[in-house]
């Protein structure tokens, strides 16, 4: 999950706005993350090979601060590999239309603010949950578990050196997901 920080300091976190002509979780708030490829070589490849797919993100732009705990999916059981990065603030975003309607730049303080339990109906079942809802954005599921994590350790996040990495390894990114 990309993170930034504005000129005053303020830390936002990048969400998708996924396309409403998706198959599963159309129109929902998401990070950037999908599924592992073969290729990639470990789940911060696929990461940022997800972010650059997805928004644009070039994997040279994440300087990763770490990996939040696997968070499970119980409708699509995924687990989740939420890996964090700092990049730098100003973005010009290059959306995939497939899979991305909007990106999202929203401060973790507005986040931590919009915290909220909520009542929702899909495919028939109500049912409450915990939520995050700014402005007229409602993140929820598994995308809110995994903020509430980040919200949790995001200042331990940012204080830390970055971690080595071997060389010749790619720098990873920010992105979630694995299966």
């Amino acid at each position: 999950m990309p993170l930034f920080l504005t000129a005053d300091e303020e830390p936002h976190a990048v969400f998708t706005k996924r396309s409403t002509g998706l198959r599963r979780h159309a129109g929902e708030i998401s990070f950037p993350g999908g599924r592992r490829d073969p290729e990639d070589a470990d789940l911060s490849d696929t990461a940022l090979r997800e972010a650059q797919e997805e928004i644009g993100l070039a994997r040279g732009e994440v300087r990763l601060l770490g990996q939040l705990e696997p968070t499970p999916t119980w409708v699509t059981n995924y687990v989740i590999h939420p890996f964090v990065g700092l990049i730098p603030a100003g973005r010009v975003w290059e959306l995939s239309p497939q899979e991305v309607d909007a990106v999202l730049e929203l401060p973790l303080r507005a986040l931590r603010e919009g915290r909220t339990r909520t009542r929702m109906e899909r495919r028939g079942i109500e049912f409450e949950t915990d939520a995050y809802v700014v402005d007229e954005h409602l993140i929820w599921g598994a995308t809110a578990r995994i903020l509430e994590n980040l919200l949790a350790q995001v200042d331990e996040l940012m204080s830390r050196p970055p971690p080595a990495r071997p060389q010749g390894s790619p720098t990873p990114s920010t992105s979630r997901r694995s299966s």
